[in-house]
């Protein structure tokens, strides 16, 4: 199964580091959110992937194309080109499938995905879809059970948001009892991490984002959501990525479920 991988928007609350490379390549320890995303499905067998790619599409296929020669040592003479790599000293190689689609610069999300219609093999039935700036400690394969068991043509991973705010606490008569410090709400948001079936295509429109179709799958009781309720955290700003960097370099992220 194939997992879409939306690459190419272009990250303006994140210019300190999106003016020069696309969103998904942010850094999170020594490699791009992207990677750890792809890890994290990987984790569970699924190494399939489209990348939907747009602003600074270039940035990722240059990192994955020399990834080789960034993981390694090598060799190079400089007079013949020829390159001796070293890969007895190189870190265990990923092994990932992608397939880098171009979706253009001013495209909507919808379209991005439609786009990405005519690498999956009409013999697939399902796809799996998310975002490239969230990484969670989601199982995948509990996500993929949960689908196949509501049979809806789509599911969405929600999660609990976490307010931007702190929050008073009101007792009956009014008065604040205390503060709550940005706490987890009771809602659900969608956190990425989708599951569709092929028909879902169908739902798309060209010039639209990703919201309306899922707005109209709801209203034929066509899009279920997968309670998540562990990790999950996306980049959104320069704040959240120092945030997330902390938590990788506190040696236990949660996120990080592979070997």
């Amino acid at each position: 199964m194939q997992t879409i991988i939306l690459c190419g928007g272009t990250g303006y609350r994140l210019r300190e580091e999106t003016e020069f490379k696309p969103k998904p390549m942010v850094y999170v320890g020594s490699k791009p959110i992207l990677w750890h995303i792809m890890k994290i499905y990987a984790s569970y067998g699924y190494n399939d992937f489209i990348l939907a790619l747009g602003y600074k599409a270039d940035y990722i296929k240059d990192f994955f194309l020399n990834q080789k020669a960034f993981t390694t040592d090598f060799s190079l003479s400089t007079r013949t080109h020829k390159v001796k790599y070293y890969l007895g000293n190189r870190e265990e190689a990923d092994d990932f499938h992608i397939t880098f689609v171009d979706t253009g610069l001013e495209a909507q999300v919808g379209e991005r995905i439609l786009k990405c219609k005519k690498y999956i093999p009409d013999s697939d039935t399902q796809f799996m879809l998310t975002y490239g700036d969230g990484v969670s400690d989601i199982n995948i394969k509990k996500l993929l059970a949960f689908h196949n068991k509501q049979g809806t043509m789509g599911t969405l991973t929600g999660i609990h948001p976490q307010s931007r705010f702190g929050m008073a606490v009101v007792d009956k008569r009014n008065r604040i009892t205390h503060f709550s410090e940005k706490p987890v709400l009771n809602d659900w948001i969608n956190g990425g991490y989708m599951v569709f079936q092929r028909k879902f295509f169908d739902y798309l429109r060209s010039g639209e984002t990703e919201h309306p179709a899922l707005a109209r799958l709801a209203a034929q009781h066509e899009l279920s959501l997968y309670p998540h309720e562990g990790f999950w955290y996306a980049v959104d700003t320069y704040k959240e990525l120092e945030h997330l960097n902390s938590v990788w370099n506190s040696g236990t992220p949660p996120w990080r479920i592979w070997q």
